[in-house]
């Protein structure tokens, strides 16, 4: 059974943090969807991982094209990932079921700390996929580096 991982982005946004946790995660042979909820943002997304890293390449690839099922990293509008993924990193509040906590390898929750909105989406996650009796933990970037807060 995997865990649902809360990272609350303090001092760097989504489009820096998001490509360091894609790296760890492919690291660990997995393919990852990114789940949003905006067709648009996913675009803008897909973009600004083009960009990075800076050295090297993230493969990437945005849902509906016809080689999904290749892509190391799916980013989706979509419950089920084309790609077969081991990890889920949901964005933009993207909905996280507590079945996909238990049987995916991991799941990743990343919000905004300067979003209320994206602060109590992120709440009301962590309370429902607790409460489903999911294991869960809290990170924070506000230090600089990531750090543990909390688990479940």
């Amino acid at each position: 059974m995997g865990a649902a991982y809360f990272y609350h982005l303090t001092q760097q946004p989504l489009e820096a943090a998001l490509p360091k946790l894609l790296e760890a995660s492919l690291s660990r042979g997995w393919k990852v969807a990114v789940r949003g909820r905006n067709p648009r943002y996913l675009d803008w997304l897909d973009q600004k991982l083009w960009l990075v890293p800076e050295e090297g390449f993230l493969p990437h690839g945005l849902a509906g094209g016809e080689n999904d099922a290749l892509q190391p990293v799916l980013l989706t509008t979509e419950a089920q990932a084309a790609n077969g993924a081991a990890c889920l990193m949901s964005v933009e509040g993207a909905e996280v079921t507590a079945d996909e906590v238990g049987t995916l390898e991991r799941v990743c929750i990343l919000f905004d700390g300067g979003d209320p909105a994206a602060l109590e989406r992120a709440r009301g996650q962590w309370r429902a996929l607790t409460a489903a009796g999911c294991g869960a933990q809290y990170w924070s970037d506000e230090s600089g580096g990531w750090v543990k807060k909390a688990e479940r």
